[in-house]
């Protein structure tokens, strides 16, 4: 089970990148794909919200544990909305807006790529977590990948190009679920929980938004011209599988793996998303490409490895990086 949480983790987390790329190349908008990824995953974790918070109810002497969103949240209003803002809603729209500039081998490297450097900067000030030498040092390797990859396209800047938006986005994109990564961590909430509660959030807030803004004509929509396999397809991969079942496996696999290890697997992503990009893209793999990912995916190791285990106390925190 442990090794089938793994291959679906690395499976889903790969082609989360490949298939934004590809979808925003189709009839969605970065906007339509975010309201598809957000009721995708309601459609599952709502009703499972609302019976954990009834079945917890039930419990004795547990009816003053706190809940919020009418009772489909399991956390509290104030944690819900802060996790919700950066896991839920930013993290989402960021994401599939930087696809719409940028090529999928850019988002190989800088959201996987880039996601540790965040979480290490932000628990150190956070978290007051100690940064050892040999962390520093696979952080300067991911900082120097991402300099490699970002750097072209803020040159090309110069020149018209817009990449550097799409590059942009998908560090801000990083920056986003890191910060919720380190808030969840903060306030001790369960994966499964947070899971539940970032959704809920998005669904009450994004929802409506979207809806309002595209009735006065302030946002785009293309569901209305859109095939409805796209549309299906994209509630099932963005919201069942990139939210609920990568939620799901990256849990099993840190509970079979731990957190060091899982991280060490999890560094196949950004190698294999960037060959998936190759191949069923056909985007070019140009040599500051494969310069940047080599020495990201080197950081990432080079962080994670230590003299000793990992302690008890970061494992609750790495599920909340399960959803791509």
């Amino acid at each position: 089970m442990g090794l089938l949480a793994a291959v679906v983790t690395v499976t889903i987390w790969t082609g989360f990148i490949v298939i934004a790329r590809a979808s925003a190349q189709r009839t969605l908008t970065p906007f339509d794909i975010a309201l598809l990824r957000i009721t995708g995953a309601s459609l599952v974790l709502l009703p499972w919200g609302w019976w954990m918070v009834r079945r917890r109810t039930a419990a004795p002497g547990s009816a003053a544990l706190p809940s919020s969103l009418a009772g489909i949240s399991p956390l509290p209003l104030r944690t819900t909305a802060l996790l919700g803002t950066f896991g839920g809603l930013l993290y989402a729209m960021l994401a599939y807006a930087g696809f719409f500039h940028a090529p999928a081998t850019h988002a190989a490297v800088l959201m996987p790529g880039s996601l540790p450097l965040w979480t290490a900067l932000l628990a150190a000030r956070l978290l007051r977590d100690h940064l050892t030498p040999l962390r520093a040092a696979g952080l300067a390797l991911i900082v120097a990948g991402d300099l490699l990859v970002g750097g072209s396209s803020l040159l090309a800047a110069f020149a018209g190009g817009d990449v550097w938006k799409g590059d942009l986005l998908f560090m801000l994109a990083a920056a986003c679920w890191a910060t919720y990564s380190v808030l969840a961590r903060r306030h001790a909430v369960d994966a499964v929980q947070a899971t539940i509660a970032i959704t809920a959030f998005a669904c009450m807030v994004y929802v409506p938004a979207y809806a309002l803004l595209v009735a006065l004509g302030a946002v785009t929509s293309h569901l209305a011209v859109a095939p409805w396999s796209e549309i299906a397809f994209q509630m099932v991969f963005q919201g069942g599988g990139s939210v609920v079942v990568s939620g799901i496996a990256f849990t099993r696999m840190i509970q079979h793996f731990g957190p060091v290890r899982s991280t060490m697997i999890t560094a196949l992503v950004p190698g294999l998303s960037a060959m998936g990009a190759v191949l069923f893209l056909g985007e070019p793999m140009h040599w500051n490409l494969v310069a940047g990912l080599l020495l990201v995916t080197t950081g990432i190791l080079v962080g994670v490895l230590r003299k000793s285990p990992a302690p008890a106390a970061s494992a609750p925190a790495a599920p909340h990086r399960a959803a791509p």
